[in-house]
């Protein structure tokens, strides 16, 4: 049905808004009724879930209409443009790599929509070796990932086309860059891991019938390509006897063993291993159950280390020999402490990087597992990195924090010297600002850490523009990290605020398992504390908050603005899911049930979805929030339908003065890959549209 807003006049801080009338699209309404467990439920937008559909495509066409008609009457709209692409544009370089006589790097020089792979040689010249921004005239296709065969004459590399996770793989000549076969088609989730120099590993799922796009990819299979061959006689190594969602292989540095993991979840996996300097070896069970994550980490002959949260909820280092691997012969060598094991190898050692508190803690162990040395790092916040191949002399890793650019620092392992190697030059003055680490509390008692950054002299009046940003699933930490957007934000007044939420993976498995299924709830709970907490300490207040999140962050906002629509004045739900009575039935959504749960698991369970499931959620009558969803129309991860059924539900029952807008990317997927010049307009669009809605019509002063 066809709602017309008039945006009336009103003053919000002594901030005036003009008025703004906004029609949006007719969207059409179906009948379709789905029955669970004797529970009929109306889902009036399916006709939407068809991407391939003419319909859709028009629906899509005139909802960007509306959305950025809206967004170029934003009088301050270039020029947060104008500051956004300034500060973008510095020179960004990654750490290096040393594959066989070339060191390869990737570099952008400021506002290129990819970077470009570099290398140098022993005469120390600098040549290009790959430039993505070659693929497609628009920046929308982009390197998914690059590996070398072993003696580094060779390269596999895969491209996204529009963002999709389907990938096309481009095998090379490494020396004179020319490629050397077919291309690979339909794959999927994979990686790609040489052994030697005769060809390489990679997964894929077979074609969906259906759209590619959205169709579901249950069974995943892992393949051996040879050099020379046809992709039609790729090898079959692993996923024919059942089916798992997710295989992944890698051969281990030595080219000894292929290491196999396969999952029908995002939590807990089988492992295997397989003898490749023997003919015909069995593939060896080391897990045979879904009940734990482990991965194999680094080999010493036939001892293996492997990486696990069995019977260690915040992860270990274990060992064991290949010749009788199971998990009751596994003895520790880094044991389980309070905090949060993520180790790495590289140079000779392992790295023991601890997350205590969402930041950074590392230690240095010898192969004896003696305790080398803690890594001394610059200040609070998040280093990663410190991996590379054993017999290196020089590692790389990565340091950053709200305020801090990512800064690469080279560290020798045997002696500990560590420097900077590559410093950004931005032109955003760090000491400006600061981050606060606060603790608060959710409704159920529970301690919440959240990280709040802001320009220093803030006023605590209750006025500060502030975003709220969340994600709280999937056992993934939000640690600190360096933003030009939100640098924009801060250098505007904003405060940006990060609340570590439980079913992320900030305190370990206890944590993640938190708030998954039947304790989903304490996620939304937990993200609608922080925002009180910001208003009852007059960071800001319910005129001047707004909320964000991507992914299962934007089921988080889409339970959260129809739960507490009177918490925040702005909602910004991005790519989120967002029908949690179907998102299984979609490309690879089956496999996010261990965190949700799915609605015919039980009465129970559907009933509990069906509870907070932002599409089912909605209701006439309510004065939603100012609300921006944003998507891609390739993505294939969280597909768009999601985003679509949430928004039309919006704006048909949307109570009051506040738009209901949804700027779908055309061409662009659920994120990775995304252009510089792509993601700039994004966060222009979304910080122009949060601002505007909290009564600024100019940018705040300096």
């Amino acid at each position: 049905m066809k709602k017309t807003f008039l945006i009336m006049a009103i003053t919000t801080a002594g901030i005036s808004f003009g008025q703004n009338k906004i029609q949006y699209p007719e969207t059409k309404k179906g009948e379709t009724v789905d029955v669970y467990f004797d529970t009929k439920v109306n889902d009036p937008y399916r006709w939407l879930e068809d991407d391939r559909s003419a319909e859709t495509g028009a629906w899509v066409q005139a909802e960007n209409k509306v959305t950025y008609a809206y967004l170029d009457k934003i009088p301050f709209r270039d020029a947060l443009k104008k500051r956004m692409e300034t500060l973008w544009n510095y020179e960004k370089i990654g750490a290096p790599s040393t594959e066989g006589k070339y060191t390869y790097y990737s570099k952008n020089n400021g506002l290129q929509n990819q970077s470009v792979i570099y290398r140098k040689g022993s005469d120390g010249k600098e040549e290009v070796f790959l430039d993505p921004n070659t693929f497609s005239k628009d920046g929308t296709t982009s390197l998914g990932g690059m590996d070398f065969s072993k003696d580094g004459s060779k390269a596999a590399y895969s491209i996204s086309e529009g963002g999709s996770d389907w990938r096309k793989v481009i095998i090379i000549d490494a020396v004179s860059k020319k490629v050397l076969e077919d291309t690979l088609v339909d794959v999927k989730f994979s990686g790609i891991s040489w052994h030697g120099n005769e060809g390489f590993y990679y997964s894929s799922y077979d074609k969906p019938k259906g759209s590619e796009l959205s169709a579901k990819t249950d069974q995943h299979k892992l393949y051996f390509h040879k050099l020379g061959t046809s992709q039609k006689d790729d090898k079959l190594i692993f996923g024919a006897d059942q089916k798992r969602r997710y295989v992944g292989g890698y051969v281990t540095e030595d080219d000894r063993y292929l290491v196999i993991s396969a999952s029908n979840s995002t939590y807990g996996n089988e492992l295997y291993i397989k003898d490749l300097t023997v003919a015909n070896s069995p593939i060896v069970t080391i897990v045979d159950n879904f009940n734990s994550d482990n991965s194999i980490i680094e080999n010493e002959g036939s001892k293996l280390f492997i990486e696990t949260d069995l019977n260690a909820p915040n992860k270990r280092v274990v060992t064991v020999d290949v010749s009788n691997p199971k998990p009751e012969n596994w003895k520790d060598f880094i044991k389980e402490t309070q905090n949060i094991l993520s180790p790495s190898t590289g140079g000779g050692y392992f790295f023991a990087n601890y997350t205590k508190d969402a930041v950074s803690l590392v230690q240095q162990y010898d192969y004896s597992g003696k305790l080398v040395r803690e890594i001394k790092l610059p200040a609070v916040g998040t280093a990663g990195g410190f991996g590379g191949k054993k017999h290196e002399k020089t590692l790389y890793y990565s340091f950053t924090n709200y305020t801090t650019p990512g800064t690469i620092y080279s560290l020798e392992p045997k002696s500990g010297k560590s420097e900077i190697y590559q410093k950004p030059v931005v032109d955003f003055k760090s000491e400006d600002y600061e981050s606060k680490q606060v603790f608060y509390t959710s409704k159920d008692g529970t301690k919440i850490p959240m990280i709040i950054t802001y320009k220093k002299g803030l006023k605590l009046n209750g006025k500060n523009p502030t975003i709220l940003y969340g994600y709280g699933g999937f056992n993934i930490s939000l640690t600190p990290a360096f933003s030009i957007a939100n640098a924009v934000w801060m250098e505007n007044g904003g405060v940006y605020a990060v609340a570590n939420l439980r079913g992320g993976g900030e305190y370990g498995k206890k944590w993640h398992d938190a708030g998954t299924k039947l304790q989903k709830q304490n996620v939304f709970d937990d993200f609608i504390a922080a925002g009180e907490y910001l208003i009852a300490q007059k960071y800001t207040s319910s005129d001047f908050l707004a909320i964000r999140g991507g992914s299962n962050g934007g089921l988080l906002v889409g339970t959260v603005m129809t739960q507490r629509p009177d918490l925040m004045k702005v909602a910004l739900p991005a790519v989120g899911v967002m029908d949690m009575l179907r998102y299984h039935t979609f490309t690879a959504g089956a496999g996010w049930a261990y965190d949700y749960g799915t609605a015919q698991d039980n009465k129970e369970m559907f009933e509990y979805l069906k509870g907070y499931s932002p599409v089912q959620n909605v209701k006439a009558g309510v004065k939603y929030p100012a609300t921006m969803v944003t998507t891609g129309d390739h993505d294939d991860r969280v597909v768009p339908a999601h985003s679509f059924k949430f928004a039309a539900e919006l704006q048909e029952k949307q109570t009051g003065d506040n738009p209901v807008l949804i700027r779908i990317d055309v061409k662009a997927g659920h994120g990775a890959g995304k252009s510089v010049a792509a993601s700039i307009q994004e966060n222009v669009d979304v910080q122009a549209f949060t601002l505007y809605n909290m009564g600024f019509t100019a940018l705040p002063k300096k």
